[in-house]
């Protein structure tokens, strides 16, 4: 398959300043649990930096994430995205939103287990998730989210929160970049702590 028709399939995939490869956004405003996370205050979805500044600044930004989160019911979804995958070292899933259901978490494996030399990374607020651990591809990293601003969770494997302060994240004093950190994909980094933004 060509990269040219995997686009199309699959609906383009971003590519944000910070990070040291592709990703893949959906509508924050589809997230299971963060839609309702959003109307508590003094949670992380409260304040959701996807739901602001350029995310909702231009209009065909969240166009293309709608496009996306209607394509991954394609059956050729999980091919389409190997195609454009394969060719990154570091990928993230859902800079916007969160996965839908099972099917959602099953495909992502999926594209995962085809793309062994790529570490991929995925941070969730989806609880339920935790019981589809055992599957989980060994070069996948989800990170739990917990709901609430500094919050910490040790229940899962890998997991991260948002901090006022104290952050590890070392991006906001390296010009928002990831630089060399790779932090978010270390298996063997437990917690990692980003500044509320």
């Amino acid at each position: 398959m060509k990269v040219k028709i995997a686009k199309e399939i699959t609906g383009s995939l971003t590519r944000t300043s910070k990070m040291p490869g592709l990703s893949y956004s959906l509508p924050a405003w589809e997230c299971k649990t963060g839609s309702k996370l959003r109307k508590i205050k003094g949670s992380v979805c409260a304040s959701c930096y996807a739901l602001k500044g350029n995310y909702t600044r231009y209009k065909a930004i969240k166009a293309a994430q709608y496009d996306r989160l209607e394509k991954i019911k394609n059956s050729l979804w999980v091919a389409a995205m190997v195609v454009q995958v394969k060719r990154q070292k570091y990928f993230r899933w859902h800079d916007a939103g969160d996965v839908q259901d099972l099917d959602h978490l099953n495909k992502i494996y999926s594209v995962c287990k085809l793309t062994p030399e790529v570490k991929h990374w995925m941070p969730t607020r989806e609880a339920w998730i935790k019981n589809y651990l055992y599957n989980k591809p060994g070069n996948l990293v989800i990170r739990f989210s917990p709901p609430m601003i500094g919050q910490r969770n040790d229940s899962w494997p890998n997991s991260s929160m948002v901090v006022e302060s104290g952050a590890t994240c070392p991006a906001p004093k390296q010009n928002n970049s990831c630089g060399d950190c790779r932090a978010c994909w270390d298996p063997l980094v437990k917690v990692v702590s980003y500044g509320k933004h």
